[in-house]
Order: C-alpha cells, then structure tokens, then sequence
C-alpha cells in the first residue's frame, strides 16, 4: 500500500500540472498487481477527485476593470477554494498564456502587461483565465471581467488622468443606450442575458469639440446558474413504492457561495413543497392516480433569479394482482343452518384499488363487490339456509388484468327451526337439572332436621350380630357400596334421646358387620342431635297437653 500511496501523490501532482483527461492516465510504474491496486482506490477516491478538478482558484481584480491605461497597475488575486486554503498553502504559481510567470508566497500579483492570466495553488486545477488589457488610447471603455444575471453592470467611460470627459454616450450593439452631459457611468441594475453584447462609449474632451470613441467591447452576461434539470429516481416507479425527485442544477465558482432555494409542483401547479435549501423531494408512497407532469423551480434570494425546469411525465406502474384465493370463515366450508358465513377473497400480489366480487358457479348468481385499496375483503352471510349450500368463489381486478379463485365448496346442515328446539331442549334439561338438584337438596335437610321422629318411643333397635366368619345375609349391599342407616334410639339411662346415623362396613372376606358403640367409643357413628324426653306421668305416658306432644323434644348441642 505504501507503492499505491506514492502513486496516488503523483497521480495528483500530474492532475495539477496538467487538464486532460483520466483515461491518459499512465501507470506511473507500479510493479506487479499496485496498478489494480490503484484503480480500486481511484475508485473510491473519485469523490475527491472530482472535488479536485471542480475545485478551480478564482482570479479576482482590483481596480475591478480589465481595461486600463498602460502605465497602471492591477491587482490580481488568486482566491483558491475552501478545501486548499485549508492546506496552508505556501506558495502560488501564475502563468501569462502558457507560461509560468513566478511563483509567489502570497495569493496576489502585481500585473503591468496584456494577456491571460492564470493561477494555480498546492493541491488545485489551473483557474479560468482572465484577459488585461493595458490600453494607450485616448479614450476606453471599462467592463468587469465578469457579470452575472441578477447582478449590478456598472461600464465606465475613461480618459487618461489629468483629463475630463464633457458629453459621454454609451452604444449597444451600435445603438445609443445613454447620453450624459457629464461623464457619468452607465448602470443596468438586474442585467440579464439578453444585456450582452457589443458596448462603446464616445465622449468629447472639456475645451475641445473633436469627439474620441472608445474601441467595441463585448460584455458577456452569464448564467447565475442554468436551467435545474429534473430527476426521477426510480424513473419507472411501481404502486406502493417511493420515489425522490432531484432538481439538478449548480453555482458557478465565482458565486459558489450564494444560496438557492427549491421548490417542486405537479399537474396544475399543485406544490408537492414549500422553499427549501434542500435540492431533493421523497414522496414516501406514490400510486396510479399520481402519474402526471412534474418540474421544479430553484431560486436565489439576493438577486432574484428564478428558473424552472422541463416538465417531466412520470407513470405510476402498478402490479397486476395475483393467486386469488377464496376461503371461507368457518373453515372448510361446512356450516350450520343459522350460523354466520364469511368469505373472504385475497390475493397474494396487486397494488392500488382493487375490485373484489363473490360468485356462485352452481347458479351464476353474482352475490357483491367492494372496491378498495387493499389485498384482501370479506362478504358475510349474516345466517345461512339450506339453499346456499354450493359452490362459490371470487375475483379481483385492479385495473390490469381479472383474475378468479377456485371453486370452494359450501354445505349448510341442518335446518333452522331443529337448530332452535336443540337449544331450548338444552335450556329446559339444564333448568330441570336444577330443579331436582335443589328438591334433593331439601328433602336431605328435612329429614336430617326430622330424624328423631317417627319411632316408638321406648323400643330399642339393636343390629344383627354376626360372626367374623359369617357370611351376609340376602338383602346386603355389593361390596365396595356404602349404605346408612338412620335409627332412633331410646336410651335407658335417664331421659336422654338421641338419634344415631348406622354405617354399615363389610369385611375384608365380604362378611358384613354392623358396627354400634356408644358416644365415645367409635368415630363411625354420627350423631345428628340429642334431645332431653319429657318426664312420664304416673300413667307412664308423656306429659303433654296434646296429641303430638311425644314429638316435642328439645335439641341439646354437643361440644
């Protein structure tokens, strides 16, 4: 790399010495594979390099004129641009036509001779050329070296010093533009390109009645900057997609520090913009209906230049749509009667609007359409019968092409009104499940609240005794059931009654026993409520006033 660092010097010291053209460019003698080396990195140095050769020193005059009698001095500065001034250049080397003339450690130089003038500074291209003119006539016309449109054109009538000018009249293109008693200079303010041509000026000396002119001189107007060029980039732009438009125009370098403005308009002079400094426009999403003629305008400020590009004619291309596909919401086309049907109709490609339509390919029967701008729509079928049982499907066109799905097939069973009886048969089981769920529940409550009634009072229930080898007796419950008893017992001792719930267990070998014990002996036997018997008579009845005093019992809570 350090060989193609070497190269790249001289590569741009022989830029500097001389104009021509790239492709004359020698190998500078490079061994082996630097030459291709070098290429790839001019490759990624153009950039800079086109700054190089864009990037010209600008001469500069004072006084202004580029007439001037022999004998006086002009000025010449050597304005280098912003990227070599950086570089603290040390030196700047002028040239008079083709020659070197000297070098300098300033930017300035004295001139007393005729010719063209150039310069060129460490690091830069050789600059336009500016003709002096040091003249011995008795009379001349002084014009700037350079003029551009918009700017202020000040010519001026001179004679030698020492002398004053009485009448002056100025001529363009040999007609009289202006007549003076005193020998004032001619100014056109705002000159455009239509103010260039020949300018003379003649004049009569104070005291003296013969007349002297002054030689023609070709005054050129120039381009403040050319007409902006409109770009379009995609210059085909698809539907959907974006697309930036570009107003191309460029300053020269005497002006290159003016500012212009851009704005950019569509059919009708509808703006897209408002003034920018930005030369570029992106419109995020262009469709169809956006092909029409586009232009840009650019502008600068101070001298009010404003130009416009050609119109450009863009299309807006759009993507014909594509593998339309039908389906339908339930999937697989199978219904009830009653449900809602939806079909839904997509497509895997199309911009813009798009016309979707249902069909149905049994009866022709064209169901509905919708336009709009998307890849997918739905029909619904609020609740389906019988008769749209068939075959369906749908199509879709966006301006390029129809394009149809497949076939699909759709079956509705069943009918309404069994759909409707289904429903309330559910609704009248689940209510009578309810229903009888709640009378069980409080028919257990009843005669759990009513379990020490209906016994006599002093019988004593004992269960039947069987031995552990016994088998059970005819009447028992299959083993692995579980059955209850609910018994009233009458207890002996004192007036304590209470009601016992029996649990009858069988055996490891299927022999049943019947287990009872007392209160605090076995944790099987429940006991639901304990009630205190009212006290006998001496006839051994119930005290009672009534009837139905034997069910009177008071209910004693246990711990």
């Amino acid at each position: 790399m350090t060989a193609v660092s070497c190269s790249l010097k001289h590569l741009l010291r022989w830029l500097r010495a001389r104009d021509g053209p790239l492709c004359a460019l020698p190998l500078l003698g490079i061994p082996g594979h630097a030459p291709m080396l070098l290429w790839a990195s001019l490759l990624v140095l153009a950039p800079v390099i086109g700054e190089l050769a864009a990037a010209k020193p600008v001469i500069s005059l004072h006084p202004p004129w580029t007439t001037v009698f022999r004998g006086e001095t002009v000025t010449l500065t050597c304005n280098a641009s912003r990227i070599h001034a950086a570089e603290n250049m040390k030196w700047y080397r002028w040239f008079l036509g083709a020659a070197v003339l000297r070098d300098t450690p300033g930017n300035t130089l004295k001139a007393r001779v005729s010719g063209m003038y150039r310069c060129q500074t460490r690091g830069s291209l050789l600059s336009d050329s500016v003709s002096l003119i040091f003249s011995s006539e008795r009379l001349v016309l002084q014009a700037p070296a350079s003029v551009f449109e918009g700017d202020t054109l000040v010519l001026r009538c001179r004679v030698r010093q020492g002398e004053k000018l009485g009448t002056v009249t100025y001529s363009w293109n040999r007609k009289v533009v202006s007549s003076s008693p005193e020998a004032r200079d001619l100014v056109i303010p705002q000159a455009s390109l239509n103010n260039s041509g020949f300018y003379g000026c003649s004049g009569f000396l104070q005291g003296n009645r013969y007349p002297y002119r002054s030689s023609a001189r070709y005054v050129n107007i120039q381009e403040l900057f050319p007409q902006p060029k409109l770009e379009v980039i995609p210059p085909q732009p698809m539907e959907g997609g974006s697309v930036n438009l570009s107003c191309r125009t460029q300053l020269p370098l005497e002006r290159s520090d003016a500012l212009l403005s851009f704005i950019f308009f569509r059919d009708h002079g509808v703006m897209l913009s408002n003034w920018s400094r930005s030369p570029e426009l992106q419109i995020t999403v262009v469709w169809r209906e956006d092909s029409g003629s586009y232009w840009c305008e650019a502008s600068e400020a101070i001298s009010g230049i404003r130009k416009r590009s050609h119109p450009l004619q863009v299309r807006v291309h759009g993507v014909p749509v594509s593998a339309v596909l039908l389906e339908t919401q339930p999937q697989g086309g199978h219904v009830l009667a009653g449900e809602r049907l939806v079909l839904v109709c997509s497509v895997a490609e199309g911009t813009g609007d798009t016309t979707f339509s249902w069909h149905r390919e049994d009866t022709g029967e064209r169901l509905g359409s919708t336009r709009q701008r998307s890849q997918r729509a739905e029909l619904e079928i609020p609740a389906v019968v019988g008769s749209h049982t068939g075959r369906y499907y749908c199509t879709a066109d966006n301006g390029h092409g129809l394009a149809c799905s497949r076939a699909l097939n759709v079956t509705v069973t069943g009918t309404p009104g069994n759909r409707s009886g289904l429903i309330a048969a559910k609704a009248t089981g689940v209510l009578l499940s309810i229903l009888l769920l709640a009378v069980v529940l409080w028919t257990y409550a009843q005669r759990h609240r009513n379990s020490g009634h209906g016994f006599p009072g002093n019988s004593a229930r004992s269960p039947p005794a069987t031995g552990p080898e016994e088998a059970p007796q005819a009447g028992c419950p299959a083993p692995g059931e579980l059955p209850w008893s609910y018994d009233k017992v009458h207890a002996g001792e004192g007036d304590l009654v209470y009601s016992e719930i029996q649990f009858m267990q069988l055996g490891q070998e299927g022999a049943a026993r019947t287990s009872r014990t007392s209160l605090d002996k076995h944790d099987l036997v429940v006991y639901s409520a304990v009630k205190t018997r009212l006290p006998e008579d001496s006839a051994g009845k119930l005290r009672s006033q009534d009837e139905d005093a034997v069910e009177s019992y008071e209910n004693v809570q246990f711990a």
